[in-house]
């Protein structure tokens, strides 16, 4: 049988976190390349003191790349079933993870407004769903 499979309700709850998380990232990652010292986001320079930037414009284009559009690529692989969406999904949390372990290493963790928090709670479930994909069969 060749019929093209299902996705899963599990499936399009990751398709609809990633799409959250890419319209976040790309209209975040936008304001910084549009204003990469702090003009139009409420950022100081002084708190990249320390790592290889010296704006937010190239943090703000990996975050409309990678967290914007990679996001927003997987997400309408998964709401249509495709096959990889699952191990893409893993891919997604591992590099929202990981980018919020480096944005807090470099500016540190803030809790006004709580975004770091969410995104990582994001991060969490979107792991949890790509295990439970992988593992129980992508789009019963």
């Amino acid at each position: 049988d060749r019929r093209t499979p299902q996705p899963s309700r599990w499936a399009h709850l990751a398709a609809a976190l990633e799409g959250l998380l890419a319209v976040g990232a790309l209209a975040g990652g936008l304001a910084l390349m549009i204003g990469p010292q702090g003009q139009i986001l409420p950022l100081q320079v002084s708190d990249l003191a320390g790592s290889p930037f010296d704006s937010y414009f190239l943090p703000g284009l990996i975050l409309f790349t990678a967290l914007g559009l990679g996001p927003l690529a997987v997400a309408g692989l998964a709401w249509r079933g495709q096959r990889w969406a699952p191990l893409l999904t893993l891919g997604v949390a591992a590099e929202l993870l990981i980018w919020l372990a480096v944005e807090i290493w470099i500016v540190g963790y803030t809790s006004s407004p709580p975004l770091q928090a969410i995104y990582i709670g994001v991060g969490l479930s979107l792991g949890l769903i790509g295990v439970a994909l992988v593992r129980h069969g992508a789009w019963r």
